[in-house]
């Protein structure tokens, strides 16, 4: 493994960083709502001022930065030019003597989180032996941060998934891995897409939780009913749920001034989505599905590296991508899962038209965060999918 770019990372937060969150945490100018508007009008605003009192006055930042410096972080410097601080993680599954190597394999999140999304899948990916799975479906994982995410560097211009994926590409050839699986959801759906389009030979399998929105080059004409439904189911989300994701696109920096300045508001702007896109149930809530901790975690990496900006400005260089890289069709073997709480899933006919489909399930719970929201479940969708491609 070359090594000359890789260096140990090790989370460090300066106690001065804690104190200030905590200070304005605490004076949090709070907004009205109506009475029992709940969630309907974005986030229920009770829920978050209790959200927000815990985490200025009972959340244990340093006790979770201890744990997650557990996990072996590295930083690699990657691209062309000026080249990148990468963050990623790296755990490599135990070697069984005689046994072929491990497969190694990429996970790229999305948005609005970073490595977290898989904190609680990668001992389950690397030693599946421990967790009462098969020792051979093992992986060697590398969870990297996307730069202007978590603690990689933001890029001084926004980066599109296709460049996201060249740059893991770079990684994996520094990690000494010449072919690798890749995996993603949200905007690591795209990044993997691009994985598998732009280096076929490497990649020998994809697997991803979605395919995206309907491209809005797309011809109604050429298409199926179920695909002309999915268009239209498409255009009724983004319409009720999309503004975030104009605001994105457009305007970054505007909303980016508040969201860095504001902790509730970060707060207020991030979990409204884990609500919005988990796999609550009816009847269910946040709190059935994410620890008060596990929720504050994400945030806190948000607050600390000062990404939430930079995270959102993703969304207008991936706009910016020409039609025709989005109409293109993986021929690398593909699979989805396609979890029962997620937003807007695809019919299956679009999936065999955009991408060499050869496996597709649709596991009866989780959500768009469905490696964080049922990591046993989102395992065994990954050793069962890529099991053939060893």
């Amino acid at each position: 493994m070359a090594t000359a770019s890789l260096t140990p990372f090790t989370l460090r937060t300066d106690p001065a960083a804690l104190d200030e969150l905590r200070a304005r945490l605490r004076a949090t100018r709070w907004v009205d709502a109506p009475p029992g508007s709940g969630w309907e009008l974005g986030v229920d605003t009770e829920w978050l001022r209790q959200l927000v009192e815990y985490w200025a006055d009972g959340f244990d930042w340093p006790a979770v930065e201890a744990r997650l410096n557990e996990l072996p972080h590295f930083r690699a410097a990657l691209g062309n030019g000026d080249p990148l601080g990468v963050h990623f993680v790296h755990v490599r599954a135990p070697r069984i003597q005689g046994a072929p190597a491990p497969l190694p394999l990429v996970l790229s999140h999305g948005w609005p989180d970073s490595f977290w999304r898989y904190l609680k899948v990668i001992p389950l990916l690397t030693d599946p032996g421990a967790h009462g799975g098969d020792p051979a479906d093992a992986f060697d994982v590398v969870v990297p941060d996307v730069p202007g995410f978590g603690y990689s560097a933001r890029p001084a211009h926004p980066l599109d998934s296709r460049q996201v994926a060249d740059l893991w590409a770079e990684l994996m050839t520094l990690l000494g891995y010449e072919r690798f699986a890749a995996a993603g959801g949200d905007i690591g759906s795209h990044v993997s897409r691009y994985l598998a389009l732009d280096h076929p030979s490497r990649v020998v399998a994809v697997h991803r939780t979605d395919a995206g929105l309907p491209p809005a080059a797309l011809d109604p004409t050429v298409l199926s009913d179920e695909e002309r439904r999915w268009v239209s189911e498409a255009m009724a989300w983004g319409a009720a749920e999309g503004a975030y994701a104009a605001v994105h696109r457009t305007k970054p920096q505007t909303t980016g001034v508040a969201l860095t300045d504001s902790p509730a508001g970060l707060a207020a702007w991030i979990v409204e989505k884990l609500h919005a896109w988990s796999d609550l149930r009816p009847g269910g809530s946040l709190d059935g599905v994410y620890t008060r901790d596990e929720i504050l975690t994400n945030l806190t990496i948000y607050w600390l590296t000062g990404t939430i900006a930079s995270s959102m400005r993703m969304y207008r260089a991936n706009a910016a991508l020409p039609p025709e890289q989005l109409l293109r069709r993986v021929e690398v073997p593909s699979g989805f899962s396609l979890f029962a709480g997620d937003i807007v899933r695809p019919p299956r006919a679009w999936l065999e038209r955009s991408a060499n489909t050869v496996w597709v399930t649709e596991p009866s719970r989780g959500g768009h965060f469905a490696a964080f929201e049922q990591p046993e479940l989102y395992a065994s969708e990954l050793r069962e999918f890529f099991r053939p491609f060893r």
